[in-house]
């Protein structure tokens, strides 16, 4: 099991103080789509550079024109890549086949599929790396979570890890760590902290001793 870090209301430079912060305590740096926005793939790249030791995801968000876009990260030096599950079956695809010829990871985003046992059923048969269930900022305004939605692709999937973002905090954790994913997705639980160091250090502690049990 996994921990990611999600930056998505932040800048280059707070990105690399965020970052700095946290970083013996997190396997994963996201740039999130927001960020890719606002500061280009040029995010990924400076986050990369500054902190090799990480993996970097960049979360485009992908619709079309797949593997055009992964590959533009992977220049970048994303190492996964994320493309949304409601995206035509072909563009998963090229995602899939471009990020093989790349050394990359494919994570698709279940974020606004109804019926997401079919769907991730469908995406684990397409060779994707990670299939994440993902509450947006929207819905966690009025109080909903991915927590079942995990439950649920956990009973479908065979071959992809499993992932969840989506209004995780501390004292939410050990519920989502119960069903197992392989990628626990933190983004305000991290970066709202008062002591940002102290909160990835405790979730940290909390799935890797799920991880080691």
């Amino acid at each position: 099991m996994e921990l990611q870090l999600a930056l998505d209301l932040v800048n280059i430079q707070e990105a690399k103080e965020l970052v700095n912060e946290v970083k013996d305590h997190i396997d994963i740096v996201e740039i999130g789509t927001p960020v890719v926005k606002i500061e280009g793939l040029r995010a990924v790249k400076e986050i990369k550079e500054a902190f090799p030791q990480l993996k970097v995801l960049a979360d485009l968000k992908t619709m079309d024109a797949a593997a055009y876009e992964v590959l533009k990260a992977s220049e970048a030096g994303a190492d996964i890549i994320t493309i949304l599950a409601a995206a035509e079956d072909e563009s998963i695809k090229g995602a899939v086949d471009e990020a093989k010829k790349q050394g990359k990871k494919i994570l698709v985003d279940l974020i606004a599929v109804k019926d997401i046992a079919t769907r991730a059923k469908e995406l684990d048969e397409m060779g994707v790396d990670y299939i994440c269930v993902h509450t947006g900022y929207d819905l966690q305004a009025v109080g909903q979570n991915s927590f079942k939605d995990l439950q649920t692709i956990k009973g479908v999937v065979k071959n992809a890890k499993t992932a969840i973002a989506g209004g995780i905090k501390l004292d939410t954790l050990p519920e989502v760590i119960k069903s197992q994913p392989d990628l626990v997705i933190v983004g305000g639980g991290i970066t709202g902290a008062d002591d940002k160091k102290s909160a990835a250090a405790k979730m940290e502690e909390l799935i890797k001793q799920e991880s080691f049990a």
